[in-house]
């Protein structure tokens, strides 16, 4: 019974080699499977593509004068009419009566000094030219009297009534009286002289601006002394400078192999780094005509045509020399890029944009040409990078690297 039990104990040996040989197989197959789906997602993200080395241009945000813009330049804003205010006599300020940024109209006083002794030099002259004028007015009077005595003595002496001693001593004291006359006159023109020297003197103690301006700089202050150079000691010349915001002007130095691109009267564009938001018509003013041979440039004045209160002298500017006016039409920015940029195929336009080394595919709209570039009116945005020149040999999401050149 031993025997005939262990007998029937055998071991099945196609079912352990058949199954486990079934069972890989089915493993590899999935295997390769999975490599092939893998292959296929990275060829189609282009992993295995070859990397294509491209130039690249930014989409970006421009004025359509940009495009006939023929020459550009930069300077500063001058100001064209600007003085240093400076008293005409030695004196100590009393009186200030501006600040930086203040308005001041011609003739208005911006400073007093000290004028006690002036003013009483004037009230002197006053004093004198009184007396001169009353003593006119007496010798008139006297001369009067002496005409009439001399008149009748003349008819008395015709008529025999009177002598010759008293006739002569009638006509002697007429003459008199003219000369007093004239010497009377001559005191009150001197008088007036003097007393014109005096307020001449006292203008001279108060400082005025000589045009309508804008206060700069403030130099001195009340208790400082002034001179007209300056020369002395603890002493100052100019109390206020003062510019004429009315003569503003860009000055620009442009090339002497470029000056012939520039005429007088020429359309401009300005733009102040201060401003960056704003630009400005101008007009070439001058061609100022001489040249600097340190720097082998020719000074050109360019003229504000539009005026702003944020102008301001010193500031930095560019100036762009246009080959033609503005139309009203071209004065607000407008979205462009590069014409090479744009690819079209079957009616359609797109571009590749730079996204994480890859070309992107993208669907444009365009406009109107502008030079060298084209408007875009959508698809991308200021600040995109685009493939520039794309070949044929790049597709979407191709694998890109950007030209160093």
């Amino acid at each position: 019974m031993a025997n005939e039990d262990l007998s029937k104990l055998k071991i099945d040996k196609t079912a352990d080699i058949y199954r486990p040989r079934k069972r890989r197989k089915f493993i590899y197959w999935a295997l390769i499977i999975i490599m092939v789906l893998i292959s296929g997602i990275l060829y189609a993200h282009g992993v295995f593509t070859p990397t294509v080395e491209v130039e690249v241009t930014n989409v970006s945000r421009i004025y359509p004068s940009q495009t006939f813009t023929i020459l550009n330049a930069s300077g500063y804003v001058v100001a064209q009419r600007k003085a240093a205010v400076a008293s005409k006599v030695t004196g100590r300020i009393v009186s200030l009566s501006v600040e930086e940024g203040n308005r001041v109209k011609k003739g208005e006083i911006i400073a007093r000094l000290e004028n006690e002794d002036v003013l009483a030099s004037k009230k002197q002259a006053e004093a004198n030219l009184n007396v001169a004028r009353y003593n006119l007015e007496q010798v008139k009077a006297e001369l009067d009297d002496a005409m009439l005595s001399f008149n009748r003595m003349k008819d008395l002496y015709k008529q025999g009534f009177v002598s010759k001693a008293n006739y002569d001593a009638a006509e002697a004291r007429y003459k008199k009286a003219i000369a007093a006359v004239e010497a009377a006159e001559a005191s009150v023109k001197a008088g007036t002289a003097a007393l014109k020297a005096a307020e001449v003197a006292l203008e001279y103690t108060l400082i005025r601006a000589p045009f309508d301006a804008v206060v700069l700089t403030k130099n001195a202050d009340i208790g400082d002394i002034v001179t007209p150079i300056g020369a002395a000691a603890d002493a100052k010349a100019a109390v206020v400078t003062i510019a004429d915001m009315g003569s503003l002007q860009v000055e620009v130095d442009v090339s002497e192999s470029n000056i012939h691109q520039v005429r007088a009267g020429q359309p401009c564009e300005i733009l102040l780094d201060a401003l960056p938001e704003s630009r400005f018509r101008g007009v070439v003013h001058m061609i100022v005509p001489t040249a600097d041979r340190t720097k082998a440039t020719v000074l050109v004045k360019v003229r504000f045509i539009d005026k702003d209160k944020s102008i301001l002298p010193e500031m930095s500017a560019k100036v762009a020399f246009l080959s033609r006016e503005i139309a009203d039409d071209e004065y607000k920015p407008l979205t462009a890029l590069k014409k090479e940029t744009v690819i079209t195929r079957n009616g359609r336009n797109f571009v590749f944009l730079v996204k994480e080394n890859r070309a992107i595919e993208t669907p444009v709209t365009v406009g109107e040409e502008l030079g060298d570039m084209v408007k875009v009116l959508s698809g991308v945005k200021d600040g995109d990078r685009a493939v520039l020149k794309p070949l044929d040999k790049i597709k979407d999401g191709s694998k890109i690297k950007i030209s160093e050149r």
